[in-house]
């Protein structure tokens, strides 16, 4: 019996045997595959013809169903927001021993999850209520040295048309947490509170934001209202009174002289053979007639003085925090002497560089500095960095703890060109006010902030 195989339905057809030695031209074998391929298509089920319009409209209800649940979550959050850490644990343990107890047949453990949310059921009538007041946070004063005082004062008035319920204000002081409770209050009625502020160590103290809570006693719900921004307090370094002129190291205001040469200042310095292109204002017609050739004036180039001051807060280089507090008022009583004589400083560290504008901001931003993880890899790689685009310092100090090493100064010291004079100062809390010189760069070790008057007098 002979079996004839059959193409399966669908299958594109065979239009024959092709003549012999015939070969298709590039186009007609294209146009063939392309017939091969829509019989195929037409072939599929049909089903599968719909998958294009399914996966678009699956899309679609996607993002509707996501915009939604943004909505309803938005809507949601901030009534969720009221349960505090403890309510969500007791609401869990509810459910745990609500399902252990059905299960296992346990009605001590039903009771338990009974209790637990009539404890939550309870709670939720804390929150209902709602105060209407002015609330006022002044700190007097608001900059201070540390070690000296600071009083605060929160005032709080009724806005209300009628008495207010007593209520409950924290305030967030630093690190710490003031709790007031406010009695009640008639109509535009006012209470204030008085707190002391801690301000025995440098630092940016903010005061606030002052918030009023609603909620029961053992917290399970909280609801809060803000009241206030936050207030800074500035705890600015201890500073040490230098003498005058940039604590006698820079001794000129208007301008310094250079060893470098210039076509067109003031110091007068030679003269040279007329080149062509220089400026005819500085012949020195004189010469010029004895000597039968053109002389122009040479000038030595004059700078108005730039300090710059590098700060290292890298904490490798500090044995502990009190040595940290006194390279910051090393660092602080240096810029603000040099403000005070009206010449321009400019002072970086790893992370900033203060402002110098005035002699308030640069104080008030040194309060902010904190000991670091230096993301440089050495501090002369950091002192690079940070004065790359300052202008050229006619003195440059460098300020670190005992644990930098002597070479490290000597390597930002080469960074600065040849007319400008480098001095450094190492802090090591106890020890002995000393000179060191190396290659010529002279490094003072301070001791107490009482010591930097002496070593820089010694230095000038």
């Amino acid at each position: 019996m002979t079996t004839t195989l059959e193409p399966p339905a669908g299958a594109p057809q065979p239009t024959g045997p092709e003549p012999a030695g015939a070969e298709l031209s590039s186009a007609d074998a294209e146009a063939a595959r392309s017939r091969a391929r829509r019989r195929a298509r037409r072939a599929w089920p049909v089903w599968l013809r719909w998958l294009p319009a399914v996966g678009r409209r699956a899309a679609g209800i996607a993002q509707v169903v996501t915009l939604l649940a943004s909505r309803l979550w938005g809507v949601l959050r901030p009534r969720l927001a009221i349960v505090s850490a403890m309510g969500w644990l007791v609401l869990l343990a509810a459910v745990v021993f609500g399902v252990a107890g059905f299960v296992l047949g346990w009605q001590e453990f039903v009771y338990l999850a009974v209790t637990l949310l009539a404890g939550l059921l309870v709670a939720i009538g804390f929150v209902f209520g709602r105060a209407s007041f002015r609330v006022l946070i002044e700190l007097t004063p608001r900059r201070v040295v540390a070690g000296d005082r600071a009083l605060g004062r929160m005032l709080v008035a009724n806005t209300k048309a009628k008495r207010s319920t007593p209520a409950r204000i924290e305030l967030p002081v630093g690190a710490g947490l003031a709790e007031f409770v406010i009695p009640p209050l008639a109509p535009e009625a006012e209470h204030e509170e008085l707190f002391a502020v801690p301000t025995n160590r440098r630092a940016v103290i903010v005061a606030g934001p002052a918030v009023s809570v609603r909620g029961d006693q053992l917290g399970l719900l909280r609801r809060t209202v803000r009241w206030t921004e936050p207030v800074e307090l500035f705890v600015h370094p201890l500073t040490a009174r230098l003498a005058p002129s940039a604590a006698g190291l820079v001794r000129d205001l208007e301008g310094e002289t250079t060893k470098t040469i210039t076509n067109n200042d003031i110091s007068f310095h030679a003269l040279r053979a007329y080149e062509p292109g220089d400026d005819r204002r500085y012949v020195h017609w004189r010469t010029s007639a004895r000597t039968g050739q053109l002389m122009v004036r040479q000038f030595e180039e004059t700078r108005r003085s730039q300090l710059t001051i590098v700060f290292s807060s890298d904490r490798r280089w500090y044995v502990d925090e009190a040595e940290y507090e006194l390279a910051v008022s090393v660092m602080a009583s240096l810029a603000q002497q040099v403000i005070r004589d009206g010449t321009r400083v400019s002072v970086v560290s790893e992370k900033q560089q203060l402002r110098t504008v005035t002699l308030t901001a640069m104080l008030d931003d040194s309060c902010r500095l904190e000991p670091i993880a230096s993301p440089y890899a050495s501090p002369r790689e950091f002192a690079r960095q940070a004065t790359l685009r300052l202008p050229p310092p006619s003195v440059a100090m460098i300020v670190a703890g005992s644990l930098m090493p002597l070479t490290d100064f000597r390597a930002i010291e080469r960074l600065f060109g040849l007319d400008t004079q480098t001095v450094g100062f190492r802090t090591e809390v106890g020890a002995t006010p000393r000179l060191a010189s190396i290659s010529g760069l002279r490094v003072g070790t301070v001791g107490e902030l009482a010591d930097l008057q002496k070593i820089v007098r010694r230095m000038s």
